[in-house]
């Protein structure tokens, strides 16, 4: 029977990656990453929730991907994440930002981009069951 790997091993198999010291990367690095895992995640609710024309998708999926409520869903559940998630989370948050958010105060960029980080930390650990988690519960508290 054949193991189900997950995306991150499915990938570093077939292109030839490997495991890598994560604590070493930027933390803009991880957010980079964890932007695109987050906003996967994301669109794959909002595909699931039915068929929709595509502007309709991306109208949704916006409105949750963006900085202000990123900083929001943080809000929620900085509480329940461990003291190694918070200092990923906060060395996100506090680093020098090569760029602003078009849309969003440099409060909410900040923790956006923490959160990302935290996602792209957690996703290159190969832990996406706690990126999950964490999506669901902060959902679960954030108004849309």
């Amino acid at each position: 029977m054949e193991e189900n790997l997950s995306l991150l091993a499915q990938i570093r198999g077939a292109f030839g990656g490997g495991e890598v010291d994560i604590r070493t990367y930027s933390p803009l690095t991880l957010a980079y990453i964890g932007d695109a895992v987050f906003e996967m995640i994301i669109r794959t609710l909002v595909v699931e929730q039915g068929q929709r024309a595509a502007n309709t998708l991306h109208k949704h999926t916006t409105k949750i991907v963006c900085a202000q409520t990123q900083a929001k869903m943080i809000d929620a559940v900085y509480e329940s994440l461990t003291e190694e998630e918070q200092d990923i989370y906060r060395r996100g948050k506090n680093t020098k930002l090569h760029s602003t958010a078009k849309n969003a105060s440099l409060s909410d960029y900040r923790k956006a981009t923490g959160f990302e980080a935290l996602c792209g930390y957690l996703f290159l650990r190969d832990d996406t069951a706690r990126i999950v988690q964490l999506v669901r519960q902060a959902l679960a508290q954030v108004e849309l």
